[in-house]
């Protein structure tokens, strides 16, 4: 009879661990290449291919609606009206009144209107020149967000030589708004990773956070400096390794600062933050590089439910939550 009993209990435990193994699947992952940079979606509870080609759809949808460089989407034709009022959609309005947030939040460390530098470096493809200090002191004199009037869905610039540039929060915003449909279409277990913007969803199947790795800066073969054990949870980083060309031994980075016009030039290689919405570590992270390791400890300080790990030139971390 103990026998019997024993031989019950082992098939109800093998009946259990069957039943979890069922649960747990292998990842199903799928890659595409969105705002100018490699976008991957990996569901850990799905197999749903479909799931993942909508969130493609949106992010093409999205990219033709704010991209800077597209001439028919509603920041292009903002940029191109020289000043005109120009009516938009509701997505364009939304981000427009976030980025003025965030320039108001670092007192102009973050500038959706920094395009007019953006276009003069042109740090993508530029081979190596450095702009004149002209024609730095030019573009720089039409960075300020607050040229930016917005009136119901119509938005004008003041100065009729500022443009718009949401490369700084559009791929935080997408990467909010591709999680609410996935949660609402039932996944519990994903990541979704925007060219470094990485937002996960829930936990791993087997119950354990995340552990998503921070690049170490400048390193050849994409090493990791650190890592973070996180849930439900943003990590953004910037640096000044991610797109740069360099001149007599100088680094010339895509991160520029509002107040010289230059590349920030302030002791840090790059800065990652960690919050629960995507566009908030998007913004962040640029502005506390900018903003530098001192008065970017200040503004995360000053936030609830937001930290961040500095990386410096001496290879030293410094982590807010410690």
């Amino acid at each position: 009879m103990k026998r019997l009993s024993r031989l019950i209990l082992l098939c109800f435990i093998l009946i259990l661990l069957c039943g979890c193994s069922i649960t747990i699947k292998e990842p199903f992952s799928k890659t595409g290449f969105y705002f100018d940079t490699v976008m991957t979606i990996t569901l850990y509870d799905s197999k749903d291919k479909e799931l993942i080609d909508t969130c493609f759809d949106y992010c093409k949808d999205f990219e033709n609606l704010i991209s800077r460089t597209i001439s028919t989407s509603d920041i292009s034709r903002i940029n191109a009206a020289a000043g005109s009022s120009v009516e938009v959609s509701d997505t364009a309005i939304e981000l427009l009144k976030k980025g003025i947030e965030f320039g108001e939040l670092t007192d102009g460390a973050f500038d959706i209107t920094i395009a007019p530098l953006v276009e003069l470096w042109d740090i993508k493809n530029n081979p190596g020149n450095v702009p004149s200090e002209a024609d730095i002191t030019d573009a720089l004199s039409h960075v300020n967000y607050k040229n930016i009037v917005i009136d119901g869905n119509t938005v004008k610039l003041t100065d009729h030589k500022s443009a718009i540039d949401l490369g700084g929060i559009a791929k935080g915003y997408m990467a909010d708004q591709l999680k609410d449909y996935l949660l609402r279409e039932g996944v519990t277990s994903a990541i979704i990773n925007l060219g470094g913007n990485v937002l996960t969803i829930g936990k791993k199947p087997d119950g354990k956070n995340f552990n998503i790795g921070i690049q170490k800066p400048f390193d050849e073969q994409n090493a990791t400096i650190t890592s973070v054990s996180v849930k439900d949870s943003s990590v953004v980083t910037s640096g000044s390794y991610e797109r740069y060309f360099e001149v007599d031994d100088t680094i010339y980075h895509h991160i520029l600062n509002t107040e010289t016009g230059y590349p920030c030039d302030n002791g840090l290689l790059s800065v990652t933050i960690l919050s629960k919405k995507s566009i908030d570590g998007d913004a962040l992270s640029t502005a506390c590089f900018a903003l530098g390791l001192e008065e970017g400890q200040k503004l995360i300080e000053s936030l609830e439910d937001i930290d961040a790990i500095f990386v410096t030139q001496d290879y030293e971390i410094i982590d807010t939550r410690d």
